[in-house]
């Protein structure tokens, strides 16, 4: 057989591993060993597996990762989330639909400071879905513009999504967080726009809240946004002025979220070790998966099957933007049974040849790549963040589903915009790079 039709088989049995419920990372790292073996040999696969799953992991960049995941827990265990929605409800639950509006930017808030989307979820669900139910609000309309938004956190930096897609393609981790700020804004503004539609539409979905003073909006600010400001700018702002690394903001920005929480006097030994274990458990899953990635990419280099793609896809007279809205439709489909982290880290050894290779610029892609992800996790049959919603709240995953279509639309739209403007996700690694 051809290396590349060794790619293809490959391939195919690891969807089938996948299907009878092998572990992804193991999936992945059994093929890429087995397939690796066929082609080059056994000696030559066994030379491979006793170095590559060290020199992994062992990477300094990696250490980002449970870093930014401490940062997050560290918040989640704070309350901090709660003091968010309090600010945005203050400023905006007067308006009608005011309260779906706060909840989306409290979401923001808490993305600027966490890097994954379940903290935002858990948090603004026990916050905002009850007073959002006081209100007489719609499950519809509250469900559906809070699961969306908890995606949030995927595209604005701190994020884990843009981390692990950065080592995957070898691209500057500081480049990609900085790409993800202003689509994360221009999603926000979206989501906005999409429940001031609805309220429209349908008044009843979402009637205005009670009004509060001046004195209550500006006081409500003493809480969690102080904190969100201060952890953003330490983080953010340090990585843009070229103070320090990704990883080393990291490290800043869990030392600040602990400092911070112990000043508020929200953060009791038992918490702290509780967002120490989790963020224990979410990295070493997250670092299997990234070594059977790479065991994975070694094998598909040698079978020269993504070569082979850019190849074929180059010869027909395919327009470039068919073929990305053939991987939007992939990922689409993919996000509906995997994770954020697992269909990244599974489908970029094969996309981001192909991507570059017809020209289009890979910080771009990774964005849009990200909010492709966003929309896979609030998508039916297996939506990973309604399921936590719905876990949270206890109203129907039908329910949840229902109301995040409008969201998803708005995501399509937020993609289109990226795609005719990409200078929107270029622009902030352009003026500090030079790219």
């Amino acid at each position: 057989m051809s290396a590349e039709l060794v790619g293809v088989i490959g391939l195919a049995i690891m969807l089938l591993l996948f299907f009878a419920r092998m572990w992804i990372g193991a999936a992945m790292a059994m093929i890429g060993m087995v397939g690796y073996a066929y082609i080059m040999g056994i000696p030559a696969s066994f030379a491979m597996i006793s170095q590559i799953p060290f020199s992994t992991i062992a990477s300094y960049s990696l250490s980002v990762i449970p870093l930014f995941i401490l940062m997050g827990n560290i918040i989640f265990v704070s309350d901090i989330g709660d003091d968010l929605y309090d600010t945005a409800y203050k400023w905006m639950g007067q308006f009608r639909g005011g309260l779906a509006m706060a909840t989306v930017v409290a979401c923001t808030f808490f993305a600027a400071i966490t890097g994954v989307s379940t903290p935002a979820l858990v948090t603004m669900g026990k916050v905002a879905i009850p007073s959002m139910r006081q209100h007489k609000y719609s499950d519809t309309l509250s469900t559906g513009s809070l699961v969306c938004a908890g995606t949030m956190a995927f595209l604005i930096p701190p994020s884990i999504a843009f981390v692990i897609y950065a080592i995957l393609t070898e691209q500057s981790v500081s480049i990609l967080l900085m790409a993800g700020f202003l689509p994360g804004l221009l999603l926000a503004c979206i989501f906005i726009m999409i429940i001031f539609i609805i309220v429209r539409i349908n008044p009843a979905a979402g009637p205005p809240g009670e009004k509060t003073t001046w004195k209550e909006k500006l006081f409500s600010m003493k809480g969690g946004i102080w904190a969100t400001l201060v952890l953003f700018l330490l983080v953010l702002g340090g990585i843009y002025m070229g103070v320090f690394t990704p990883t080393e903001a990291g490290a800043i920005g869990s030392f600040g979220a602990i400092v911070i929480a112990i000043v508020m006097r929200r953060l009791s030994l038992n918490k702290f070790l509780s967002a120490a274990l989790d963020s224990a458990e979410t990295s070493a899953f997250i670092m299997f998966l990234i070594m059977g990635a790479y065991l994975l990419m070694k094998f598909l280099a040698v079978s020269k099957l993504p070569f082979m793609l850019v190849n074929t896809l180059t010869a027909f007279d395919i327009s470039q933007y068919a073929i990305l809205a053939m991987i939007v439709a992939l990922y689409l489909i993919l996000g509906m049974f995997l994770d954020i982290v697992s269909a990244i880290i599974l489908t970029i050894p094969v996309l981001f040849p192909l991507i570059t290779g017809l020209g289009f610029d890979p910080v771009w892609f990774g964005v849009i790549v990200v909010i492709l992800i966003e929309m896979g996790v609030v998508t039916p049959p297996v939506g990973m963040d309604v399921f936590v919603l719905s876990g949270a709240t206890g109203i129907p995953l039908s329910t949840i589903f229902k109301g995040a279509i409008p969201f998803v639309g708005g995501m399509i739209f937020c993609i289109i915009i990226l795609t005719i403007f990409p200078q929107i996700a270029l622009l902030l690694p352009n003026m500090m790079y030079g790219r």
